[in-house]
């Protein structure tokens, strides 16, 4: 396990490197490749200015990275929301937020349907099954829910279980982890210096407190963001950079699939050649963690994008649908993955 995150202040101002002369893809191949030293803030740039005639070449570099660093298996995860909509927080991003004229409804699931998710997502082959909750942070109400789920799905289905239920109190960190919480996942979302542009409700260092005290209580870290919200490059290749500073089990990138009604409603979907770029400059980044391929991917990058990025640095994906939006089925990415020769990871590999 890698020691707990510093505070972001301490850290996230100075994260230019000393990029030494020659081809970025040359300098990869040696430094990540070869050595398994993630490239700085400088490197991940150049990265994500390649020009498209780049990208096969690029693609290729990461992919090796992936298969030297992390191996062939390839981790399948599956999502249910037990409470959706109604969030007080104002993610411009998120359908979800009770600020926005959005048309997703307050919504709980109960607990059969819950376990009726979880044996649905067993049978994908899954070993990772997350319960997540449009929330600010728990309260009692949604922790004894949360509670009771588990501990129905661990009767009847053999599945790692993960939570993302938003800002934690120590309290409820402990009462995670004593519930067997393998993994918690809050995103950071974007860079830092973004992320006001993105919320107001709440701040990019409460976030990554949620995110330290999780490490400390020796649950695993899930931690990423969503591209195409209106960030530079430079903010892009600040953000990979950031997250390598916090050092999570699992990154989950997401691209924008704006949504009706929302603030970011209006942007245009990020192109596939750009979002291929970060899927593999994420991987130069961040050479040895599970990069799992999540929302918007089938709007962004279409049936072709999902094999290019799984053959560009992703190991991880999530299968069947998200929360508030309808993914590819997951039999298409199963028979993805049996035409690529890659694995899916077993329940014994993740423990």
């Amino acid at each position: 396990m890698t020691q707990a995150p510093v505070r972001p202040d301490d850290t996230t101002d100075d994260i230019a490197g000393s990029t030494p002369a020659g081809d970025i893809l040359d300098i990869a191949r040696e430094q990540v490749l070869e050595r398994g030293d993630a490239l700085d803030y400088d490197q991940v740039l150049q990265v994500l200015r390649l020009p498209d005639d780049r990208l096969p070449e690029l693609l290729q570099v990461a992919h090796d990275v992936r298969m030297q660093w992390c191996g062939p298996e390839v981790e399948v995860e599956g999502i249910i929301s037990l409470k959706t909509g109604g969030c007080p927080e104002d993610c411009h991003f998120c359908s979800q937020s009770g600020l926005f004229e959005s048309p997703v409804r307050t919504a709980w699931i109960d607990i059969p349907s819950l376990v009726e998710a979880a044996k649905q997502t067993a049978k994908t082959g899954a070993t990772e099954f997350c319960i997540v909750a449009a929330v600010r942070g728990p309260d009692k109400r949604l922790l004894s829910q949360v509670a009771a789920g588990i501990e129905a799905i661990r009767n009847e289905v053999d599945i790692q279980i993960a939570c993302s239920l938003g800002m934690l109190t120590q309290e409820q960190v402990d009462q995670l982890a004593a519930m067997g919480v393998h993994r918690y996942n809050h995103n950071l979302e974007t860079a830092k210096s973004h992320f006001t542009n993105v919320v107001t409700t709440h701040t990019w260092e409460e976030r990554w407190d949620t995110l330290r005290m999780v490490r400390e209580a020796g649950m695993e870290v899930c931690c990423g963001g969503i591209l195409g919200m209106g960030e530079s490059l430079e903010q892009r290749a600040e953000f990979a950079t950031q997250l390598a500073q916090l050092e999570p089990d699992e990154v989950p990138l997401n691209f924008l699939n704006p949504r009706p009604g929302t603030p970011f409603g209006d942007l245009d979907v990020l192109p596939a050649s750009e979002a291929l770029k970060a899927v593999a400059a994420f991987r130069l980044a961040l050479p040895r963690t599970i990069l799992r391929f999540a929302g918007g991917r089938e709007i962004t990058l279409g049936d072709l994008g999902a094999k290019q990025g799984i053959l560009g640095g992703i190991n991880a994906v999530i299968v069947g649908n998200y929360l508030t939006t309808l993914g590819r089925p997951a039999e298409d990415d199963l028979d993805l993955l049996v035409d690529l020769s890659m694995p899916i990871k077993t329940l014994n590999d993740t423990l």
